[in-house]
């Protein structure tokens, strides 16, 4: 059986950054409150003409370039994200056609802030499984245009961007570990979106009323998220037959300091065991956990060897964590920059909208 391992790794967030000193102009709100409620000091915002697919193409164009292969050798696109281009066609779709990866299936995968870890764990089955050999797996979000500018209570904590991870079929042991998924759809009420699906279609009334933004119950959100957070790292470690101890790192989610600190303590860990950047980014959902991997990399706290745990919870109610020996990029004989890529698909995706024009001209009068 082949093992899964991380050979890739990029992230993309918007130019614009939004700080709590920025907040406080149009929200009742201030620095030191969002500070000593969440840890967040600033995030970044999607601006004109960015979107959850082309921050994700820029993400894996990043990642795609750290593993040393070609857009055409990826046999599946995962992306996870809660804030999707459409209801469908996938966001993974319409990044496989920016990345001009034409021999890849794609599917978009909806687990809210737990997405990543989900997808993460669904490719490395497919690799393991024999079906595919490489599989790229994106984390992609722009929830700033789903929030409510006026609720304090939310729009302090999301941010946008974008992570990627390259996974690769390997016949040498380590990679992608022990994996754990849960959800408790009986909590699905605390943190929602609640109009846009077929239970509430879009309406005047649903405008009016504010139901296509961000609805989250604070309080119970938070005592769900600090319950789960160290259990689910603690049985995903228990699956990879590791103990505690042998983690070299933590990365979790980036929702609040608070709830890292709480799992920092059910763990019995210092914190300097945990990968924290949301002071940075806020609250990135499914791109938080990539974020701050391709961050704990560039900064040498993730190296070959190590064994490293990624642990989220979020909408659903969702929650799960990740074990990997991390081993970085393997050996390639391609040097590619992504910029080499971005015109070739593009005329690919072009060549293609003619063909089908041409195919309905010539081959489509007789039906």
């Amino acid at each position: 059986m082949p093992y899964a391992h991380i050979t890739g790794w990029g992230m993309a967030v918007p130019q614009k950054v939004l700080t709590n000193d920025d907040l406080s102009k149009f929200v009742d709100t201030n620095d030191k409150w969002i500070r000593e409620m969440t840890g967040i000091h600033e995030r970044h915002i999607a601006g004109e003409g960015e979107t959850s697919a082309t921050l994700g193409t820029d993400a894996a164009y990043e990642a795609i370039k750290m593993a040393g292969i070609l857009p055409t050798e990826l046999d599946l696109i995962i992306c996870s994200t809660s804030s999707p281009e459409h209801i469908f066609p996938a966001t993974a779709c319409l990044i496989q056609d920016k990345l001009g990866a034409s021999n890849a299936g794609a599917f978009d995968l909806s687990a809210a802030c737990s997405g990543f870890i989900y997808a993460i764990n669904m490719g490395a089955q497919a690799i393991k499984s024999g079906s595919v050999k490489t599989v790229l797996i994106i984390g992609t979000e722009t929830l700033s245009r789903f929030v409510d500018w006026k609720d304090r209570s939310t729009c302090i904590l999301f941010g946008d961007g974008a992570g990627a991870f390259v996974l690769q079929a390997s016949d040498k042991p380590g990679g992608i570990m022990g994996c754990v998924m849960h959800s408790d759809g009986s909590g699905g009420e605390f943190l929602s979106v609640p109009a846009g699906g077929s239970a509430h279609p879009a309406s005047e009334i649903t405008l009016h009323t504010g139901q296509h933004f961000i609805h989250m119950n604070g309080k119970e959100v938070f005592r769900f998220a600090t319950r789960v957070m160290a259990q689910a790292t603690i049985e995903a470690t228990t699956k990879s037959g590791w103990k505690e101890e042998e983690l070299a790192l933590i990365i979790p989610h980036q929702a609040n300091l608070r709830i890292i600190e709480a799992a920092a303590r059910g763990l019995k860990m210092p914190m300097d065991k945990f990968m924290v950047n949301l002071d940075r980014y806020g609250n990135t959902s499914t791109a938080s956990i990539p974020i701050a991997t391709v961050e704990a990399v560039a900064s040498g706290r993730l190296k070959a060897g190590d064994k490293v745990v990624f642990v989220g919870f979020g909408a659903g109610l969702t929650w799960g964590a990740l074990a990997a020996e991390w081993s970085g990029p393997v050996p390639s004989d391609h040097f590619i920059k992504p910029e080499w890529f971005r015109p070739w698909a593009r005329l690919r995706s072009i060549l293609r909208r003619i063909l089908r024009i041409l195919d309905g001209i010539f081959f489509g009068r007789g039906a």
